[in-house]
């Protein structure tokens, strides 16, 4: 396999399993929400004084999800391999670009000739 098509395919696999473990997040999500609302409500579960504890549980945890979800379809988007290549492309072109002023510097100065 070229190495090209391994790393478009390696990128795929590692895109699937994160949008998978998305996926898998939400239906935890789902069900541990019903399950908190069913156990306070219908079977009277309460810490302390606080009625809907629930809530402030799922309102956390969806938070967390909305974080998890900005990950996958907005930073690891945008910011993939192909941005990381183009990246250090370009800071390795202005550290060349460095090196050559500063050469050409060094040679130009008066007490570097002979």
């Amino acid at each position: 396999m070229k190495k090209e098509v391994h790393e478009q395919y390696e990128y795929a696999r590692k895109r699937i399993r994160q949008k998978k473990t998305l996926y898998f997040h939400f239906v935890l999500f789902s069900l541990g929400s019903l399950f908190l609302f069913v156990a306070n409500r219908f079977f009277g579960f309460s810490i302390g004084t606080e009625q809907n504890w629930c809530v402030w549980i799922i309102t956390v945890w969806f938070f967390i999800f909305i974080l998890h979800f900005i990950k996958i379809y907005i930073t690891d988007r945008f910011m993939n391999k192909k941005w990381e290549r183009e990246q250090i492309d370009r800071l390795i072109a202005l550290q060349q670009k460095r090196i050559s002023q500063l050469e050409s510097s060094m040679n130009d100065h008066p007490e570097n000739k002979i």
